[in-house]
């Protein structure tokens, strides 16, 4: 890869140009970004990564290979629409903007484009994102390769069907959101019960780094898992009781399926909005 463009300036944007330069994929020099007109933040990226920076569109995808979209989703009309004259079937065109399809942005080029979608998390920041990412027919073989290597400098990669990324989104997408809210009342629960903050932030963290590796380590399932920790009449019963009362476990599982409709409900109006403009 020769030539990289970021469409896009944000915390994910960054987060790739970070692990694609640390892991020296690119020198900085070789990306290039741009936003719709914040050119605080193109310089800070250019400070701290050594990217290249324009609003000239020629300029950003002459003889670039991958194109990353990564604005808001909601100004994906106005970017491409900008940029299709540039766009060439011999690009890889890599979009991490939740609820917009493969569909979508084909019809916002007008032309058919190698695309692939990537759906990574807010911890791709650190590198420990988990990243779906779903492929059309028109990417090649040694694309693939690129994209995998691409976000496999934040975190780990897997390749899913298109139509599994709204699931991805309310599972692993929208997940860390659901781990901090859960932190959120461990934290508020030990100033209850008469601990230092700070103090009960450490033992909760080392506590999820913990159960995370547990996980990762054993062949075991979580239901076992628990049932290990969980001693009959003592602390832990106790506590999972009062979480089967006030149906918890029913309360994550509806959350995930809501944020996964939700998801869909996304891509599906803006598809059929792009049809009838286009139409």
């Amino acid at each position: 890869m020769k030539k990289l463009a970021v469409i896009g300036a944000g915390s994910m944007a960054e987060a790739l140009i970070s692990g694609i330069v640390e892991n020296k994929l690119l020198s900085g020099k070789q990306i290039w970004v741009t936003n719709r007109s914040n050119e605080e933040r193109l310089q800070q990226l250019n400070e701290q990564y050594g990217v290249s920076t324009s609003y000239n569109w020629e300029e950003i995808l002459n003889d670039t290979d991958l194109i990353v979209l990564a604005m808001k989703p909601k100004d994906v009309a106005s970017a491409v629409e900008q940029c299709k004259h540039f766009l060439t079937k011999e690009m890889l065109i890599v979009s991490v903007l939740a609820g917009v399809s493969i569909e979508s942005i084909e019809i916002l080029a007008e032309k058919s484009l190698a695309i692939v979608r990537a759906m990574p998390n807010t911890s791709a920041t650190i590198g420990k994102s988990a990243t779906a990412l779903a492929a059309n027919e028109n990417v090649s073989s040694s694309q693939t390769k690129l994209v995998k290597t691409l976000f496999e400098t934040v975190g780990l990669t897997t390749f899913v069907k298109e139509e599994q990324l709204d699931a991805v989104t309310g599972l692993s997408g929208s997940g860390p959101a659901y781990i901090y809210y859960l932190v959120e009342a461990m934290e508020k629960s030990a100033v209850e019960i008469g601990l230092e903050r700070e103090l009960a932030k450490q033992l909760i963290v080392q506590t999820l780094l913990g159960a995370a590796d547990m996980l990762s380590k054993t062949t075991k399932k979580p239901e076992q898992l628990r049932r290990e920790v969980t001693s009959p009449g003592g602390t832990t019963e106790a506590g999972i009781k009062v979480l089967e009362t006030h149906g918890v476990q029913k309360a994550f599982i509806n959350c995930i399926q809501e944020a996964t409709a939700q998801s869909k409900r996304m891509g599906e109006s803006l598809t059929a909005e792009l049809t009838i403009s286009k139409g």
